[in-house]
């Protein structure tokens, strides 16, 4: 399967933004999916994940209550919405499929795609 994230851009602090990452060779309805993210000189980190059937999601710390995953299987697709957006919020966005393991831990990831840039200015 490849994934590719895309709705990045540039938004003021407080803004909102809605990523989505778009599936294709192969359905992921099956698979639980994660967000994760990188701020330049920063390892990759976990922001959300959620189940195949969409009825379970966790979030990291530093966005619960501002984010919000969610998936339409019938169009292949993952979201994340971004609300009350923080300079801190700046990063390379990617999505992946969850394999095994921590949520947090992106060694259990696979099928990682091209991420998309959010820069929050304040």
């Amino acid at each position: 399967v490849q994934l590719q994230a895309y709705g990045g851009g540039l938004v003021q602090a407080g803004g909102s933004l809605r990523l989505s990452c778009a599936a294709s060779g192969r359905t992921i309805s099956r698979y639980d999916m994660g967000w994760f993210r990188q701020a330049a000189g920063k390892e990759r980190e976990f922001v959300a994940i959620i189940t195949w059937t969409g009825g379970s999601t966790f979030y990291a710390d530093s966005v619960k209550g501002r984010f919000i995953i969610s998936r339409d299987n019938a169009r292949n697709t993952v979201f994340l919405q971004m609300n009350s957006l923080k300079s801190e919020d700046t990063a390379v966005y990617y999505c992946a499929t969850w394999r095994s393991g921590s949520a947090y831990d992106e060694s259990g990831y696979r099928n990682w795609g091209q991420g998309t840039q959010v820069t929050v200015s304040s």
